[in-house]
């Protein structure tokens, strides 16, 4: 199994503190954001409302209680 780096990082977008993987903004190719950034620029990207992301990322949270 790797050993995976869990040190804490703070998203440049919505300054949330977070440990998981980091995605990549789809703003830049460059910048590494947190993973619910990550996930609402993809929905963001195929038309999905601000209002559906965030159940949408309410079911995800839930999913992996």
């Amino acid at each position: 199994m790797k050993n995976e780096n869990k040190q804490p990082r703070q998203c440049p977008i919505c300054g949330a503190t977070y440990t998981e993987a980091p995605a990549l903004s789809r703003l830049d190719n460059e910048t590494l954001i947190c993973p619910d950034c990550g996930t609402r620029q993809a929905l963001e990207s195929i038309g999905v409302s601000q209002e559906e992301q965030e159940k949408i990322l309410t079911i995800i949270h839930n999913s992996t209680k």
